[in-house]
């Protein structure tokens, strides 16, 4: 795109070019014409001059190995960011002292992102809001037999969800440190995707046994702007309660910056590679009297920076309890029916809600949709579409599931849960599951659904 200063700079006749004066009025009647046909090869001279600048204007746009030393000053915009294009000036990345594992003291991590971000122009449009998410799972095959399937309709699910709002999506399933395994192994992978992503403001870990079941929902971000960790909690259940389930760190959104990498390091200091390991079990279950086993685990550690450290960290933690940033499934997979009914009577009513459109345009619809859940409410007891369900305790993997649960409870609760969400997303595709415990049976839509079935 050229600006309207390049516009101007490079059509110097409209600013210098005047009607032309004749100083002599007796000129002869040859002298007129040869003037005449004078302008003529002017005008054609001059029309062919705005062509060849009018190409050569739109080639420039096109980045080549004559331009990498283009900087963010220059007058020009971007729409979309250059994949293309990667200028040859040193960033941190060509410092050999730079590591991505936990054990890799980062400073100035800000100033550092922030020099890449100017090198790199076409990713700074929307970079406050640019958000990478990462989930993953262990590197074995799944012990559960139907735990790899599982896996991947949660994955697809997020990877849907991501495509139809622009994110990117990483998924990891190796063990970046070998001491940090179980719920701790999450944070290398946290740390590494930082430095691999300066382009994204926020990182989003979201487990792999949660998923999205309102996939038109965007995050708040704007109610973020002062934090730099969110996480699903709440402050009496951490501070008054000192409880350990006050919070759950399975999902939780971290912005990249230099407070974060500081935040991790104490963080994933009371993990298994630490010596203080077992100090730290010992540190936390005395704190949080409602901890029942003796491990040092990442949401307690959590819990305890914030309840016990408060000056140091709390103020930039946001703990997010007015809706489902990550709902706990128990008390949610009894709803979905009842949902999916309150959401066709909204559109039996709603014309454009009703209306076919393109997936890449499914957020405009969202917004439409928000006119009429204005009394739907948040969490537990709201018809509103949970968010994200977390079917933590479920272990879909190992198949180890809590004893407070029955197997089924958990299976079916998933079945349930995937199908509601990909109702949403197979909608655009003129399908849906007219079952949500029906996983292989899908039905075509009839043209202005909701409506009664065939």
């Amino acid at each position: 795109m050229v600006t309207k200063t390049e516009q101007q700079l490079s059509h110097p006749h409209f600013h210098n070019m005047a009607k032309p004066t004749f100083r002599n009025n007796n000129k002869s009647f040859s002298s007129s014409i040869w003037l005449s046909d004078g302008f003529l090869f002017l005008g054609g001279a001059f029309s062919a001059l705005l062509l060849v600048w009018g190409f050569t204007s739109f080639t420039n746009q096109i980045p080549n190995e004559n331009n990498l030393s283009l900087k963010q000053n220059d007058a020009v915009s971007y729409s979309t960011p250059d994949l293309l294009f990667d200028p040859p000036d040193k960033t941190f990345y060509d410092d050999p002292e730079m590591g991505y594992t936990m054990s890799d003291k980062i400073e100035n991590w800000d100033e550092k992102r922030q020099e890449w971000l100017k090198l790199h122009p076409s990713f700074s449009a929307g970079a406050k809001e640019r958000i990478f998410m990462i989930t993953g799972s262990q590197p074995a095959p799944c012990k559960n037999p139907i735990g790899d399937h599982l896996l991947l309709r949660f994955f697809k699910n997020k990877v849907d969800y991501c495509r139809i709002h622009g994110y990117d999506i990483f998924y990891n399933n190796a063990l970046l440190h070998p001491q940090m395994f179980a719920y701790w192994a999450k944070y290398p992978v946290v740390k590494a995707a930082m430095m691999a992503h300066p382009e994204a403001e926020w990182i989003w870990w979201v487990d792999s046994d949660a998923l999205f079941t309102d996939m038109e929902f965007k995050l708040p971000l704007e109610r973020y702007k002062d934090h730099n960790l969110v996480v699903h909690g709440w402050e009496h259940l951490i501070h008054e309660k000192r409880s350990w389930t006050g919070l759950n760190a399975g999902v939780f959104l971290i912005r990249n910056c230099q407070w974060s990498l500081d935040f991790m390091e104490a963080w994933a200091g009371m993990g298994p590679q630490s010596p203080d390991y077992e100090q730290w079990g010992k540190i936390l279950r005395s704190t949080f009297k409602d901890k029942f086993f003796p491990e040092s685990d990442d949401q307690t550690g959590l819990a305890y920076l914030i309840a016990i450290e408060k000056e140091k960290w709390a103020n930039k933690i946001y703990l997010e309890g007015e809706y489902y940033f990550e709902g706990y499934w128990e008390e949610i997979r009894e709803t979905f029916y009842n949902i999916s009914k309150k959401y066709d009577e909204i559109e039996k009513s709603v014309s454009k809600l009703r209306r076919r459109h393109g997936e890449k345009v499914s957020e405009s619809y969202g917004v439409v949709r928000e006119e009429y859940l204005k009394d739907a409410g948040y969490g537990k007891g709201s018809w509103r579409r949970p968010f994200v369900t977390h079917f933590t305790g479920c272990q879909p993997c190992s198949g180890k599931y809590n004893e407070m649960y029955t197997a089924d409870a958990c299976w079916n609760g998933m079945r349930s849960a995937l199908n509601f969400a990909d109702n949403q997303v197979m909608r655009k595709f003129g399908f849906v599951h007219p079952d949500l415990d029906d996983d292989k049976r899908i039905s075509p839509l009839p043209f202005d659904y909701p409506q009664p079935w065939p």
